[in-house]
């Protein structure tokens, strides 16, 4: 396939990366404080150091924006 596509312009931002993680898997502690919430979502650096932990995927967007970060979604 020899079709051009423009992605739009590039950003000089950092891409950071959202994924939803689930509090069971968490350690302790943080299972503590989280109350009866079920999942949260991990802002991670492109290294995979995890750069905080949020209620929810709009907010962890939010959060990497204010920041002048780049997210994106992974699986």
């Amino acid at each position: 396939m020899d079709t051009q596509y423009d992605f739009g312009a590039e950003t000089d931002r950092a891409i950071v990366y959202v994924r939803e993680v689930k509090v069971n898997e968490l350690p302790r502690e943080l299972q503590e404080q989280v109350g009866d919430l079920e999942t949260l979502y991990a802002v991670h650096s492109s290294e995979g150091e995890r750069l905080a932990l949020v209620k929810d995927r709009a907010m962890a967007f939010v959060l990497a924006r204010q920041n002048d970060l780049e997210p994106v979604t992974v699986h």
